[in-house]
Parts: C-alpha cells; sequence; structure tokens
C-alpha cells in the first residue's frame, strides 16, 4: 500500500531531520503552493492535515471522503465509499481527499511503525492511515482552493487523478485545447522538469505536395511532422510522423515512429512504439479490443509488446 511506500523510504526521510513531512501522489496533475497548505497545518495545531476538494457524489467512489467539523477537523473518512455521504448544503457533491497529506515527522514515524506491526493492515494512508487519525481526533482538512495556484482566480480549481487510461488520455488532451484549464505558459508559477536539448519540432512537405501541420495539439522538441495532419493530439519528444497521415485525438510518447498512411484516433501509443504503414487505431472497435488494450471509454493503448505479438518490428 502506499503507505508502506513511505515506509520503505523513512531512512532516506529521516536523514533530512524534517519537521514536517509532505506526502503527494504521484499521479496527479495540479498546481499548489505547499507553503500555504502547510502554515495552514502549524496554525491549526493539527498532527496530519489532508488536503479536499468538493466532487460530484457520482464520482466520489474513486476517493477517499471525509465529513468536517467548522474547524476543518475531519469527523469521518471512508475510503472510496459505495454510497458516498453528500456534504452539507449540496446533496449533489462530497468532499474527496486529494492524496495530499502534511504530518509532523515524528508522529508520522510513529503511526508508521505501529502500522507496519499490524498484519491486519493493508499499510495504506486511504484504507487504514487516515481512518484511524480520523478516529483519534488528529486528522484536519484543507481546502484546496486555498492554496491551489491559478492564472485566473476566477477559474475552478484544477486538479486530475490520471490514474486510469481514460483520465491519463484526457488529462493530456486538455492541455491541447484553445483556454486550458491548466495553464502551462503562466510565468509566475513556471512549472520545472528536465529538459533535453533537442531541436525544434519540423513541419514539411514531402514529395507529393502534402504539408505537415497541426491543430491545437502540443509538439515537443524533436518531432518531425511530414506530409500528415495532427488534430487535437499531444505529441511528445523525438516523435516521427510520416507522410499521409491522420493523428486524431491521440497521445505519442517519446520516439514514436508512425509508418505512411496510418490513421491515429483516440488512442495512447506507448514509447517507442513503431507503427507499420498504413495501420489504423481507433475506428474499430472490436477490431482494436483484439489487437490492443481498449477501455471501456473507448481509448486504446498500444505498447511495444502488443505490437510485437501481431509481428509488427520494433526495431528500425
Amino acid at each position: 500500500g502506499t503507505a508502506d511506500a513511505v515506509t520503505q523510504n523513512l531512512d532516506i526521510i529521516r536523514r533530512y531531520k524534517a519537521e514536517y513531512v509532505v506526502i503527494l501522489a504521484g499521479d496527479h496533475i495540479y498546481k499548489q503552493d505547499y507553503s500555504r497548505m502547510l502554515i495552514d497545518h502549524v496554525e491549526k495545531g493539527a498532527h496530519c492535515t489532508v488536503a479536499c476538494m468538493p466532487v460530484p457524489i457520482k464520482e466520489a467512489t474513486a476517493f477517499g471522503v471525509m465529513a468536517v467539523d467548522e474547524s476543518d477537523k475531519i469527523i469521518d473518512f471512508v475510503e472510496k465509499p459505495a454510497n458516498p455521504p453528500a456534504m452539507p448544503g449540496d446533496a449533489s457533491k462530497s468532499l474527496a481527499s486529494m492524496g495530499i497529506y502534511v504530518f509532523d515527522a515524528d508522529y508520522l514515524y510513529e503511526l508508521l511503525a505501529a502500522d507496519d506491526k499490524d498484519d491486519a493492515s493493508s499499510h495504506d494512508f486511504g484504507k487504514d492511515i487516515i481512518p484511524k487519525i480520523t478516529r483519534e481526533g488528529m486528522a484536519y482538512a484543507h481546502p484546496f482552493p486555498l492554496s491551489c495556484v491559478q492564472s485566473d482566480p476566477q477559474a475552478e480549481p484544477y486538479w486530475r487523478d490520471v490514474g486510469t487510461l481514460e483520465a491519463y488520455w484526457k488529462a493530456n488532451l486538455d492541455l491541447a485545447s484553445v483556454t486550458p484549464e491548466l495553464d502551462m505558459y503562466d510565468q509566475n508559477w513556471p512549472i520545472r522538469t528536465h529538459m533535453e536539448s533537442l531541436p525544434p519540432a519540423k513541419f514539411v512537405q514531402d514529395r507529393s505536395g502534402s504539408h505537415g501541420m497541426t491543430l491545437n495539439s502540443l509538439v515537443s522538441g524533436g518531432c518531425i511532422i511530414s506530409g500528415s495532419v495532427v488534430v487535437q493530439s499531444v505529441l511528445f519528444p523525438r516523435v516521427r510522423i510520416n507522410s499521409f497521415c491522420n493523428i486524431d485525438s491521440a497521445v505519442l510518447l517519446p520516439e514514436v515512429w508512425v509508418g505512411r498512411s496510418c490513421r491515429l484516433r483516440r488512442c495512447v501509443i506507448d514509447r517507442a512504439c513503431i507503427i507499420p504503414e498504413g495501420m489504423v487505431i481507433g475506428e474499430n472497435a472490436e477490431e482494436d479490443a483484439r489487437r490492443f488494450y481498449r477501455s471501456e471509454e473507448g481509448i486504446v493503448l498500444v505498447t511495444r509488446e502488443m505490437l510485437r505479438k501481431l509481428q509488427v518490428k520494433q526495431e528500425r
């Protein structure tokens, strides 16, 4: 479970002699000023603080759901309930845990040591740790809007859990929309990451006269689009798309190579896949499900291993 993952890294955490520990999920997309949440934690005298936000009640079955009192103390917590309780005053929403936690360091160490010895525990924050400290009256909620960073203060706070294929696909395509909810171009709060030194993306006309072009898409450095059309898609670095292709609502991870005359729609293509000439993905549900992985929502995942099973060489 998630708590066990932290337990296994306690030697690294202890090395920093921290007074507080912030624990984050690795499959969420959002912008947050953690210092505001930490200040809230200290001012409330909490031992544990859980970031939370309202979600539609029909979606709340995928989250830990809490109830709080007037001081934001968590008085009830249920992990992924079949029938989520509604928020007071709004029957259409539940108050969901975001999987973002601030702990007093010594308190966290005590909790994890006790949990590690409990054979009945699944060693998970949502299932075991947070319900336990809620019963002890030690957990407080932090409303995410108080620390969410947004270039438009009137916009709804942006937070996405991308733990499913459809959520991952949709979150990527959100960034390619005309006015994305998550502003990656906000110079006051830049998103920092490791950037390779790559040449700019290139769009070229092939020998037949077809032009490489894109619309409402994100195209990373090192990409080459030759005589093909890319619409509402995200291309990671070093993607190569050959002539006469049509790419629509697709996410192509780094180093994907697409042969001539392919049509890719509503799909995620895994890193370094080689898509052979003439392949069509995302237009025939039965064929997609037989060859690849197709989600209930119709998003197709393609990996190198799946292509190898189709006798498609994955080396160029």
